[in-house]
């Protein structure tokens, strides 16, 4: 069961999520705790695993990768030890940027960044489809990127719903 966050670990969850390498002096600012305090919080989140880690977000185009793609894959078979491997396969090659096991006409889809169509010609005659089980590939070219986060929406849930126009509760 995942902890119960209060409006201070959202908040600095949200700031975190906004600039990472937020000061736990900038933090403690923000949410009007000490800094021995907030340093508590923020070590209370990673030790509970909702801050996995830190990254730098690298711009996908300023560094060559002129390609963003979406590949869903369906398996010839869905034997145990192919569903097993896919994944295992597939989290090997660093052009895949997130595998997603679902439901529907595939059964997984891939995030993947190439740096032109040659490179993506390679990525799935020599890389996807040799893995052992994979029957269809069907890649969707990103024509153009027009919401990309990594920020979870940590406001709590309105049990009620949406406040009507006009009128109150």
């Amino acid at each position: 069961m995942p902890p119960t966050l209060d409006e201070t670990d959202r908040a600095i969850l949200g700031i975190l999520q906004e600039d990472g390498r937020a000061t736990i002096a900038d933090l403690a600012r923000a949410v009007g705790l000490s800094s021995a305090a907030t340093h508590a919080r923020v070590r209370g989140l990673e030790r509970d695993g909702l801050v996995r880690g830190y990254v730098a977000l690298v711009d996908r185009e300023m560094a060559g990768f002129d390609l963003l793609c979406f590949v869903s894959v369906s398996l010839q078979l869905h034997r145990p030890n192919l569903v097993a491997s896919f994944p295992r396969r597939v989290a090997e090659i660093p052009e895949v940027l997130e595998c997603h096991h679902v439901t529907g006409e595939s059964d997984y889809l891939l995030k993947v960044v190439v740096r032109g169509r040659h490179e993506l010609e390679r990525f799935i005659v020599d890389r996807l489809t040799p893995i052992p089980g994979v029957a269809k590939v069907q890649t969707s070219l990103v024509l153009r990127e027009l919401k990309a986060t990594t920020a979870l929406p940590l406001a709590p849930v309105d049990p009620v719903g949406p406040t009507r126009t006009g009128g109150s509760r």
